[in-house]
């Protein structure tokens, strides 16, 4: 099958690669449940009873769980939405421990909202269960929607911790190593030749180069004087 190089140019942007990445699709996925959860509690979690005009929270009547899930759902909202705009400009940073701690902090928080979830979804599921049946007119599929949402919202916080400690085992650096390709060196500790190492100790010999002009006897190496002789008379 042809693809047009313009979809092919398309698929192979830079902005597609990085919704492609599992820790994207996770960080919006986390974004949508948690709109959903508070969102429609927000719109539709407050409603007034039978015999009342009040507003009351649908679960249990309790608003504590309604603030609960709304105030959770909102700051996981933010929270996925920050994460995703460090992740578009993660190329940029070019500080290592600025790297290392916003790797490490993004695993603190996924393991935070983890457990506020889980306590979330208990929590919502419990004053659900307690709710008297059609006390309120309207409502219930919002509180519904909010418990499921809220138990899925467990699932993908358990993922987004393990992306967040897999990319941290995988980019601390080494201490004392630069990388080639960055145009570094490996650093080594090399202790200097001392002086009285063989390097240093002459070596003599027939196999040295400096033997055989140390060697020459002194015929050859320095030249007398002629000698008068002296011609007896007849």
């Amino acid at each position: 099958m042809h693809i047009p190089e313009s979809l092919q140019d398309l698929a192979d942007s830079e902005a597609v690669q990085f919704l492609k990445r599992p820790k994207t699709i996770t960080r919006i996925i986390g974004g949508v449940f948690s709109l959903i959860v508070f969102s429609s509690l927000l719109t539709d979690g407050y409603q007034n009873k039978t015999e009342s005009s009040k507003l009351h929270c649908v679960l249990n009547s309790n608003n504590v769980a309604c603030s609960f899930a709304v105030g959770a759902g909102l700051l996981a909202f933010l929270n996925c939405l920050t994460f995703l705009a460090l992740d578009a400009h993660e190329s940029c940073i070019g500080n290592t421990r600025f790297k290392t701690a916003f790797q490490l902090l993004d695993f603190i928080l996924a393991v935070l909202w983890t457990g506020v979830w889980f306590v979330g979804f208990c929590f919502l599921a419990n004053q659900w269960q307690r709710s008297p049946p059609e006390g309120f007119l309207l409502g219930s599929s919002s509180a519904k929607a909010a418990i499921t949402f809220a138990f899925f919202s467990i699932c993908i916080w358990i993922f987004q911790a393990y992306a967040a400690l897999h990319d941290l085992r995988n980019d601390t650096s080494v201490p004392y190593k630069r990388s080639l390709d960055e145009g570094g060196v490996v650093l080594t500790t090399l202790s200097p030749p001392s002086a009285a190492s063989p390097a240093n100790t002459p070596t003599t010999g027939p196999n040295n180069p400096s033997y055989a002009s140390s060697a020459l006897p002194p015929y050859l190496t320095t030249p007398k004087a002629p000698r008068l002789a002296m011609m007896p008379d007849n």
